[in-house]
C-alpha cells in the first residue's frame, strides 16, 4: 500500500471541511428551542469515520474557523462570532470532540463495522454534553433543562443520521484504504 502524500492529506482534510460546510447550513429551526435540526452532526460523524481522527478533527476545526470569520456555514446559513459564542455555540465546538472521538475509535479497528455506530454514538454524546453545558450557561438553565431543550428532541433524528452515516462511511473508508488513500499512520497522526 502506498503512503499518502502531504498533498493528499491536505486535500482529504479540506474535503472534510468542505462536506461539513456544505451540509451544516441545511437546517430546520424549531419554535421551542434555539437549537435547530441540522445536518452538521451527520457531516461530522461521516467525515470522521471515513477519514479518521486527524483529518476529521482538523476538517471540523477548519469548518469552525470558516464560520467564525463570517462565512455562512453554520445552521441556517449563518456565520460569525456571535453564532459561535451564542446559545448553540457549544454544540458547534462540541463537533470537535465528536469528530475526535469518532475518528479515534474507528481508527482503532477500521475493518470492524460494529465499531462505527459505537464511535458515532460516543462522539455524539460528547457533543451533547459540551453543547448542553454551554446552552445551560447561556440561557441560565439547569443541565437537565438544557438536555430537554438541546438533546432530547433530536435523539430520533440523530439516531437516523448515525444509521445512514454508518451505511455510507464503512464502504467509503474501505475503498479509500484499499485504494491507498488512507493508511493507519495517516489516520491516527
Amino acid at each position: 500500500m502506498r503512503q499518502p502524500s502531504k498533498t493528499r492529506e491536505l486535500v482529504l482534510t479540506a474535503l472534510a471541511a468542505a462536506v461539513i460546510s456544505l451540509l451544516a447550513p441545511l437546517s430546520v429551526p424549531l419554535p421551542f428551542t434555539p437549537v435547530p435540526i441540522s445536518l452538521a452532526s451527520f457531516a461530522v460523524v461521516l467525515c470522521s469515520a471515513c477519514l479518521g481522527f486527524w483529518r476529521g478533527t482538523v476538517g471540523t476545526l477548519v469548518y469552525i474557523a470558516v464560520g467564525l470569520v463570517g462565512l455562512p456555514v453554520f445552521a441556517g446559513f449563518t456565520g460569525g462570532a456571535d453564532k459561535l459564542f451564542g446559545p448553540t455555540g457549544g454544540y458547534i465546538v462540541g463537533f470537535v470532540f465528536c469528530a475526535a472521538a469518532t475518528g479515534w475509535l474507528v481508527d482503532r479497528a477500521p475493518g470492524k463495522v460494529w465499531l462505527y455506530p459505537v464511535a458515532m454514538v460516543a462522539g455524539s454524546l460528547l457533543c451533547y454534553a459540551f453543547g448542553s453545558l454551554w446552552l445551560g450557561m447561556q440561557m441560565h438553565l439547569s443541565f437537565g433543562q438544557a438536555l430537554l431543550a438541546g438533546v432530547v428532541p433530536f435523539l430520533p433524528g440523530d439516531a437516523g443520521k448515525i444509521v445512514v452515516a454508518c451505511l455510507v462511511a464503512y464502504p467509503i473508508r474501505q475503498r479509500l484504504e484499499k485504494g491507498g488513500f488512507l493508511s493507519a499512520e495517516g489516520a491516527a497522526k
